[in-house]
């Protein structure tokens, strides 16, 4: 007996509106029986030439499309905006929430019964997780994977964290302009993501932790055939899971987001992880705070990737990827349901480590206690966060005169100054870079080293700001202070020459500037005027909540399961 799906609202009535779901789907040459009420699966696909990291996505789509045919589905394609991180401007962030948007709507309005997310780049995952767990039909990622390892005068290069390193080599005259632009093309050899343990790889490792897709998505590269492979029983799998009704909020549990935490911290995961998953959590309705991810501060880096370590994602993958790390990880790991029916356990099964010196084990970390480490104080009231492993142990306790840019274009004029006023010491400040100021909270936050201390050979100092940082930089860098300087946040009033202190250890950000003084500064403060005044960039700037709450939009946050009944004609 046909089981009363929920395409049958579309293709399954005998009347007018059941002609034309049914015709115009027919003018693609799908015959009658793809209507008799199997599963239509739609393949929600963040594909586009303008996100390079996304562009072997329409290729893995016919992978899934095979498998939900083998299963006895009926895949459907579908275009959803897509966020190339690299070719956005101001920010691809402004935008994940627009596609969360994008994503629910789609699945909501048309007749399909589970959905496969294809996405990749940084901010595509998350915005499609939050449009799927938003309308709560049974969901499974399929990651777009990561590039082949980037290659330069026989070295191994990583994407990003080796641009950084370039650009400061060629900023102190250690590098040519040549060699700086002969890397170029050697950096990006392959479609896919990311080859370091960037923001794209540690969302498709958590993806995995979390149980959301197969084990094995976070680090087959994107042109193994295994992903494609991946891609194929994924099809199948989404099949079995709409009978089975496995929905987002039977995987999504605040086990699974604790798990996630705890495998950002032994992979060396990106700080962009902490926004994604509070507003993830926001959507399946699970009560997660910056609190719950100080679990991860004793957990030990086990992962030797950049940019916390020497490696690239060919390598992990190679050493036997996330289910070696969830298996190293198996007597912390929390017992949480996965799109496979069972416990998270099962994706550690058989797992084999293949190369120590890229997967460590909890006897022999890369580093100790490298977690993310959550910094409160009068500076940042609603936290900040720092990422130990890839800082400079001795800056995570300091104390030093702030040097203060007000905004992005302040500190594109004058860093290179050559009487900038400034020491190792000195930690750099940067405002209006938080969600509404920029707006989007763009990856600005590991500020370029002052060009005078690069040249005396300083790569590294503290660097404080409301922004964020791509997951393939490092440094001692202090990021996502919240509330942010637009929204009238301590860091709003911070001054050059005020005293800063930062303790890891303790957990702990402060202006060393007494109460009185702080409020005749606010009393005189007055925010910015907006960047935009129109369109979808406003409606972010009025509604979206800060970096502690997952920079989601206030009136996203939460579901709506509701079955939609009216019909379009």
């Amino acid at each position: 007996m046909t089981k009363d799906r929920r395409n049958r609202a579309w293709y399954g009535k005998l009347d007018k509106d059941g002609f034309i779901h049914r015709s115009w789907m027919k003018n693609q040459g799908f015959p009658d029986h793809a209507f008799d009420g199997r599963p239509v699966i739609g393949i929600c696909n963040t594909w586009s030439e303008l996100t390079p990291c996304n562009s072997g996505l329409r290729t893995l789509a016919e992978g899934v499309k095979r498998g939900v045919w083998e299963a006895g589905g009926f895949p459907v394609e579908f275009p959803v905006m897509s966020l190339g991180e690299t070719q956005m401007k101001p920010t691809a962030m402004l935008f994940r929430n627009l596609l969360s948007m994008d994503v629910e709507e789609s699945i909501r309005a048309y007749g399909i019964d589970g959905v496969v997310l294809l996405g990749g780049c940084d901010k595509t995952t998350p915005g499609q997780l939050m449009g799927a767990a938003s309308v709560d039909l049974p969901s499974i990622v399929v990651s777009s994977g990561p590039m082949l390892n980037g290659k330069f005068k026989g070295q191994d290069i990583g994407s990003g964290t080796d641009v950084w390193k370039f650009s400061e080599a060629v900023r102190a005259g250690d590098m040519t302009l040549q060699d700086f632009m002969a890397a170029e093309s050697g950096m990006s050899r392959s479609a896919g993501v990311c080859m370091t343990m960037g923001t794209a790889s540690t969302i498709a490792s958590l993806v995995e932790a979390m149980g959301m897709s197969l084990p094995t998505n976070a680090a087959l590269p994107a042109v193994d055939a295994r992903r494609m492979a991946l891609a194929h029983l994924t099809g199948k799998r989404i099949v079995e899971m709409v009978d089975e009704d496995i929905k987002p909020s039977d995987v999504l549990t605040k086990e699974a987001f604790e798990n996630a935490i705890l495998a950002n911290a032994a992979v060396g995961g990106s700080t962009n992880a902490v926004v994604h998953l509070l507003a993830l959590a926001g959507r399946v309705g699970v009560n997660l705070d910056l609190k719950d991810f100080e679990i991860g501060g004793e957990i030990p880096l086990l992962v030797n990737c950049m940019p916390s370590g020497k490696y690239l994602m060919e390598d992990f993958c190679y050493a036997g990827g996330m289910p070696v790390v969830l298996n190293e990880l198996k007597d912390h790991l929390r017992p949480a349901m996965t799109v496979l029916g069972g416990d998270i356990s099962a994706y550690a099964d058989g797992a084999e480590c293949y190369n120590r010196d890229v997967i460590h084990g909890f006897d022999d970390p890369v580093k100790p206690a490298a977690g993310l480490r959550v910094l409160r104080g009068n500076l940042a009231p609603n936290g900040a966060i720092v990422k130990p492993s890839a800082a400079t142990d001795a800056l995570l306790e300091h104390e030093g005169d702030a040097f203060v840019f007000e905004s992005i274009e302040d500190l594109k004029a004058n860093i290179d100054r050559d009487d900038l006023p400034v020491t190792p010491q000195t930690i750099l400040v940067l405002k209006g870079c938080g969600p509404k100021g920029y707006p989007g909270m763009p990856e600005v936050g590991n500020m370029p080293i002052p060009k005078k201390l690069v040249q005396q050979g300083v790569r590294d100092m503290i660097r404080v700001s409301d922004a964020r940082m791509s997951g393939t930089a490092y440094g001692t860098v202090i990021l996502h202070v919240s509330p942010e300087a637009q929204a009238g946040g301590t860091l709003a009033l911070v001054k050059t020459g005020d005293r800063i202190k930062v303790s890891a250890a303790s957990g702990t950000l402060e202006l060393m500037v007494d109460e009185t003084e702080l409020k005749a500064r606010r009393d005189m403060w007055q925010s910015d005027e907006p960047n935009y005044s129109r369109g979808y960039a406003k409606l972010y700037i009025d509604h979206v909540l800060q970096a502690d709450q997952g920079a989601d939009l206030d009136f996203l946050v939460g579901k709506d399961t509701r079955p939609v009944t009216r019909e379009s004609h």
